[in-house]
């Protein structure tokens, strides 16, 4: 095999040193191995701190308001206490018949301090595990995020100390750019002025054509990869998402590119579901792989971190179901000493959601996603300006999420019926 993994991860981001798991797993086989054990431990230990919680929290009402394109999240307890999460606006859009018929209902009357069983509980309620996907996970999300927001304020804590220890009280971010189809010179003007804003010092840019390529794609990709490392130098981490484009021979083609000019991840090279190829895309460069933004199984996560068949594993916290479910596939990518980075969601408060998770997961990464603030969120906190600031957001301390939406904004959002 030629150079490690290791050399490029090292190469690519600065004072960072990420550990790649062994081949020693083989598809289909059964495994025995210590990895397996190492697994099945970590996700044998519970989530949430139940011993913050003295006394139920029943929850009494579960609400989804709207205020323009903006979607809230509105729980109650039964004493009084509310909780309040931000949906992604361009899913809610589309799936709130779903969270209202088959998500809210379920919680009402629960114990909130019972939130991990009840995630298992709402997945099998009424066959909903056939529902399960995108549409139904992101739903699940939402409540789930409220209910955090709930239980925070309820015990005074920070939802980084519920789910776990805080290992970050600052969180690195890499700037991403959703750019597609424009030259690699007006890309790179882009890149310069997102990293002028945030003081980012890392960037990812995306390749191909979005689950596919042609001749003009191809040749955008390989001036960018070029490009971008002759600009911004070897300071800068850079990373490159391909959102499925390319087929084998061309992910690895690409691949080795990347490898030369020292980026740091290929994310998505080939079909997010094209697992074997995907395995056989690691199998043959020494660039991490990255990928994990549209699963929504954790059995196939599982499958990818015993295999190897990506380095980095990037769950969305929306559609993936929320911060417990991605701790819990954190905790298996750190049994195999790999880096759970997530995936950040546009819109609403994705930003916020990636921060805290990675204030609480050890093996977060060295930076985070950020796409930007949604300045049509009255949103502030008392502990953070929730801004990239010379590349770094400063964690909410706040119990709860730690922040505060403005009042009028909450009392003109209407309240959303099946």
């Amino acid at each position: 095999m030629k150079n490690s993994r290791r050399e490029f991860i090292k190469l690519g981001v600065a004072s960072s040193v990420a550990s790649i798991a062994s081949r020693d797993v083989s598809y289909g086989s059964k495994h025995t191995n210590d990895l397996t054990e190492k697994i099945d431990k970590a996700l044998a230990q519970p989530v949430l701190k139940a011993e913050f919680f003295k006394q139920p929290v029943k929850i009494a009402a579960v609400e989804l308001l709207k205020n323009g394109k903006q979607y809230l999240v509105r729980v109650r307890s039964t004493d009084g206490a509310t909780g309040i999460a931000i949906a992604n606006p361009d899913v809610m859009i589309s799936t709130y018949p779903i969270f209202l018929n088959r998500v809210a209902p379920f919680f009402v009357g629960k114990d909130a301090r019972e939130l991990e069983s009840l995630i298992e509980g709402v997945y099998l309620h009424n066959s909903n595990y056939k529902w399960q996907g995108l549409p139904f996970w992101a739903c699940l999300a939402s409540a789930e995020l409220a209910i955090l927001d709930l239980l925070g304020k309820v015990a005074a804590k920070p939802i980084g100390e519920l789910l776990g220890s805080i290992v970050r009280k600052e969180i690195a971010v890499y700037r991403a750019s959703g750019n597609r189809g424009n030259s690699p010179e007006a890309e790179i003007e882009y890149l310069r002025e997102l990293v002028a804003e945030t003081g980012a010092k890392a960037i990812k840019f995306r390749l191909g054509g979005r689950m596919k390529y042609n001749q003009e794609t191809t040749r955008r990709d390989k001036a960018l990869i070029v490009q971008t490392r002759k600009v911004f130098g070897d300071g800068m981490t850079i990373y490159a998402d391909a959102n499925g484009s390319y087929d084998i021979p061309m992910a690895i083609h690409v691949g080795k590119l990347m490898q030369e000019y020292r980026l740091a991840f290929l994310e998505e090279p080939c079909p997010f579901d094209y697992y074997d190829e995907t395995k056989q895309i690691a199998d043959a460069l020494d660039i991490p792989i990255a990928g994990g933004e549209q699963e929504s199984s954790m059995r196939r996560f599982r499958w990818m971190i015993e295999n190897n068949a990506l380095q980095i594993v990037q769950p969305d916290l929306i559609y993936f179901g929320g911060i417990i479910r991605s701790i819990r596939v954190a905790r298996m990518a750190a049994a195999a000493k790999m880096d759970c980075t997530p995936h950040m969601s546009g819109g609403g408060l994705g930003y916020l959601y990636v921060v805290l998770f990675a204030s609480c997961v050890p093996n977060a990464g060295p930076f985070q996603e950020y796409k930007g603030i949604d300045k049509s969120l009255p949103v502030t906190s008392d502990t953070s300006s929730l801004k990239s600031e010379n590349g770094i957001i400063k964690v909410p301390s706040g119990p709860g999420l730690g922040i505060k939406i403005d009042p009028e904004f909450i009392s003109k959002a209407a309240v959303v019926s099946a």
